[in-house]
C-alpha cells in the first residue's frame, strides 16, 4: 500500500504502466461537474468510480480486496478511518470474480484519510473503506481501477 497527497502522484508513476493515466484522470477531472458512476478511462483497464456517501460505524464495515484490479482510492472531500490488513492476515470468506471482490474477516488497523489523499492498493492490501472517524458525514471519493495484467 501507499499513501501519499496527490500533489506527489508522479512519483509512483513507474510501479505500474497505466497509473500515469489513472492520475492524469484524477488531477485533470473537475469532479464538480461529474456526477457519482463509472467512467471510462482506458476501457476495461483503467476506470473510475467516482462516489459520495456518508461513512458508516466500522461495525458495519467489511473488509476487502482485490487480485486482477490495483486501486487508486482518492478523497476529493471530507475525512474517513480507512482499515488495513495485509491479506494473509485475514480469512477469505467469498470470492465474487465478476466484481473482483474478495470479502474477508479479520482485524486490521485503521487510519486517518482527508482530502487530497490517495492510496495505492495491491492485491496483498485488504482493506476496509468509509469507516466514520466519530460520527458519519458525507465523502466524495473516486476509486480509479488498474488492471494488473
Amino acid at each position: 500500500m501507499i499513501i501519499d497527497r496527490i500533489e506527489n502522484a508522479s512519483m509512483y508513476y513507474g510501479v505500474n504502466k497505466r497509473l500515469a493515466a489513472a492520475f492524469d484522470y484524477l488531477k485533470n477531472t473537475d469532479f464538480s461537474k461529474i456526477e457519482p458512476g463509472k467512467y471510462e478511462i482506458d476501457g476495461s483497464h483503467v476506470f473510475a468510480l467516482v462516489q459520495q456517501y456518508d461513512t458508516k460505524p466500522k461495525e458495519k464495515g467489511r473488509w476487502e480486496a482485490h487480485r486482477r484490479y490495483m486501486d487508486v482510492q482518492y478523497v476529493l472531500k471530507g475525512v474517513e478511518l480507512f482499515g488495513y490488513s495485509h491479506l494473509e492476515d485475514l480469512k477469505a470468506i467469498n470470492y465474487d470474480e465478476g466484481k473482483d471482490f474478495l470479502t474477508l474477516e479479520g482485524e486490521g488497523n485503521f487510519f486517518t484519510i482527508r482530502a487530497g489523499t490517495f492510496l495505492i492498493l495491491f492485491p496483498q492490501d485488504a482493506h476496509m473503506p468509509g469507516i466514520a472517524v466519530s460520527s458519519p458525514q458525507p465523502v466524495m471519493k473516486v476509486v480509479v481501477k488498474v488492471s494488473l495484467f
